[in-house]
């Protein structure tokens, strides 16, 4: 008899609002303590650590000591690749008003990581940009191809496409936003591109949360490289 993976017990651990929100605020590859955990929750210390344990059982958290202390991170990207795309599918309901965005909600929005790559407007624009420039091209496997035009392109910002160890599914892949509901970068590429950039002080991750702020010399690099421009919540990209 062939073995079948328990899509349902993976399914309802993630199902539960509490357990998602803790998921969700580890997908940007970070580790975190449980008692934030608990408070990314809305839940106490206890019922926080009946979860995680759950969680751990289940194969989608790993844990970390350091002292008296536990931090808790994804057990793998594959487990946050799961969570972006459940995302992703969430109904968009337009004649149901909705309440604003937070600041901090708006932030993510813009420019966050997700898990070790820029995803939100600014991860969306400068891959679309990267498309419309023939950097790369869009795939039917949900890959992009890297032309020559897009090696030269990234050697110029310092980065060596070449030397780049690509995974089972492939070097360049097209995750898709779950707040834009259109494509970015991810795959090594999208890796080595969020450290280049970061390595270059054109990005800045906040220490406290998965938003990435744009840089004043970013911005002058976004539009340089690639016709972006913007600032919270407004971006141009020249043609």
């Amino acid at each position: 008899m062939e073995v079948q993976p328990n899509i349902a017990s993976t399914a309802f651990l993630i199902a539960d609002p509490a357990r998602s929100r803790m998921l969700l605020a580890l997908v940007d590859g970070r580790a975190l303590p449980a008692g934030e955990l608990a408070y990314a929750a809305g839940v106490t210390a206890q019922t926080a650590s009946t979860h995680l344990a759950r969680l751990l059982d289940g194969g989608l958290v790993a844990v970390e000591t350091e002292g008296r202390h536990r931090y808790y991170r994804l057990s793998g990207p594959h487990v946050a690749l799961v969570l972006e795309n459940l995302a992703s599918i969430v109904p968009q309901t337009r004649d149901v008003p909705r309440k604003p965005l937070s600041p901090q909600a708006q932030r993510l929005r813009f420019a966050r990581c997700c898990y070790d790559h820029l995803a939100g407007q600014v991860g969306v624009a400068v891959t679309q940009a990267l498309v419309s420039r023939g950097a790369l091209v869009e795939t039917d496997d949900k890959r992009f191809e890297i032309t020559s035009h897009g090696h030269q392109w990234f050697a110029g910002i310092g980065l060596d496409v070449a030397a780049i160890k690509p995974t089972r599914r492939g070097l360049a892949r097209q995750c898709l936003d779950w707040t834009e509901r259109q494509h970015h970068l991810a795959g090594p590429l999208g890796v080595q591109f969020m450290t280049v950039m970061c390595g270059h002080g054109w990005l800045r991750r906040e220490k406290s949360s998965r938003a990435v702020q744009v840089t004043p010399s970013g911005w002058d690099a976004l539009k340089a490289h690639l016709g972006i421009e913007g600032r919270l919540g407004t971006l141009s990209c020249e043609p």
